[in-house]
């Protein structure tokens, strides 16, 4: 198995094992880089520190490329393999798309059910067919909340009134405009079928 393949399943297994206990991922992280009885390679590190500071945002890609599933409801390994095959394939320097897919699916094999492969290559195929169009950070403005204050509502309100009044004004002259046609007095009859 190469060095990075290695580094991945030691990432995989880091990141399912601070899940799996509740701790915090970079905390577990330090502690197995501290006690050095399992070495943690050094991309695996990288792929755990990855994870761990994009996480909101790699949940929310995975969440959206799913089809009939959950989050939560996948099982934690699979979960945890898109987690590292999300990372790299948007933020993960010198590895390509199709190598970040390729190892996912390799983890899934290994280590998950055998439904597992198939549906990490389907998530992590749709992530990167919207690569180009994916914001990697989120942009705190999208999340803006409308104003509570009853005065901002109030002019809303009225502006909303002020541009319906206008619309109907605009409905009424065009109204004006066309006038209804007469029925033709001698209608031809329609054919009988």
């Amino acid at each position: 198995m190469a060095a990075r393949s290695k580094a991945r399943k030691r990432a995989l297994d880091l990141l399912f094992e601070s899940e799996q206990r509740g701790l915090p991922t970079l905390e577990l992280l330090s502690e197995r880089q501290s006690l050095a009885e399992q070495p943690v390679p050094e991309y695996a590190a990288d792929l755990v520190r990855g994870v761990a500071s994009h996480s909101e945002r790699i949940d929310e890609l995975i969440s959206w490329n799913l089809v009939d599933w959950t989050l939560e409801r996948m099982p934690a390994v699979d979960r945890n393999v898109l987690r590292i095959g999300v990372y790299e394939l948007l933020w993960a320097d010198g590895v390509p798309d199709g190598v970040a897919i390729s190892e996912a699916v390799a983890l899934a094999e290994d280590l998950s059910t055998d439904a597992s492969p198939s549906f990490v290559n389907g998530v992590l195929a749709r992530i990167k067919a919207e690569k180009p169009t994916t914001a990697l950070d989120r942009d705190p403005s999208v999340d803006a909340q409308p104003s509570l204050d009853p005065a901002d509502e109030a002019d809303e309100l009225g502006e909303l009134d002020a541009a319906a009044d206008d619309d109907s004004d605009d409905a009424d002259a065009l109204d004006a405009d066309f006038d209804t046609p007469e029925p033709h007095p001698n209608p031809s009859p329609r054919p009988r079928a």
